[in-house]
């Protein structure tokens, strides 16, 4: 049984104190594969530093993060755009648009979007989404970009059933975190009619902690609670879900 988190921030600094535990942790859950999104160049070097130091087990994405983008963004995507030239990365993200923390920049942050999804066709690699309160806004882009060559991962879906279709209609995966177990998430309550092919695992460490851990620092191990969440909505065993996600997971990345 191999798990997949497709999605945590293990460099953080608030691992800096029991980063190796941690990731320990995980390793003896039985997540072995950590899929590590980007946010904006001032976290580049950690993220290096993470795969250095576990070559085996941490794929590193680039990309600037919607909340990263300020007025001076085409210098975060100017160092994005050099990474790609000096080494591989296995996705582009995570990137989008974020409309809670500030609408001012939307118009910024779909210009961003939409230069990083051009780069993701440029270098054939899957998008890592990132929607806060920006479902529209997205989709809207998704519409005028949409094409074979785009694909990835709708990270931390909690849309509605309508809007799962619409993201997958885009060949989106979903990312199912700790949301599935929250008793106000409302996805696990239709879940069960999305075909489990179109499911991915995430934890957003050391975002969204699962139930019963929720409003602590998430961690990867944590991946189990939301996998048998997803067990009892789909009704079949932790081996099987672990197994199909993490196939998944190599559709999206070819890893």
């Amino acid at each position: 049984m191999q798990f997949t988190d497709t999605h945590t921030h293990l460099y953080s600094d608030v691992f800096d104190n029991d980063r190796a535990q941690v990731i320990q942790r995980a390793l003896d859950a039985n997540v072995t594969r950590f899929f590590i999104p980007a946010i904006d160049s001032s976290h580049t070097e950690a993220m290096l530093k993470l795969e250095a130091d576990y070559p085996k087990h941490m794929h590193l994405m680039t990309g600037v993060h919607p909340t990263s983008i300020k007025n001076d963004y085409l210098t975060e995507i100017k160092h994005v755009e050099n990474l790609l030239t000096k080494r591989r990365f296995i996705a582009i993200g995570e990137i989008g648009i974020d409309l809670y923390w500030d609408k001012s920049t939307l118009k910024i942050q779909q210009a961003a979007f939409k230069h990083q999804i051009k780069l993701a066709k440029q270098y054939k690699l899957p998008i890592v989404i990132h929607c806060r309160d920006a479902f529209d806004e997205v989709f809207e882009i998704l519409e005028t970009e949409k094409s074979d060559d785009l694909f990835g991962i709708f990270h931390c879906f909690t849309g509605n059933i309508e809007q799962a279709k619409q993201a997958i209609s885009y060949n989106m995966k979903l990312g199912i975190g700790g949301v599935v177990t929250f008793k106000n998430g409302k996805i696990d309550q239709f879940l069960n009619q999305i075909d489990i092919k179109h499911i991915v695992l995430e934890t957003d460490a050391p975002y969204l902690s699962p139930t019963p851990h929720r409003g602590k620092r998430n961690e990867s191990s944590f991946i189990t609670l939301i996998a048998e969440k997803l067990c009892s909505i789909y009704n079949i065993d932790l081996t099987t879900l672990a197994n199909i996600t993490t196939a998944n997971s190599k559709t999206v990345f070819g890893i």
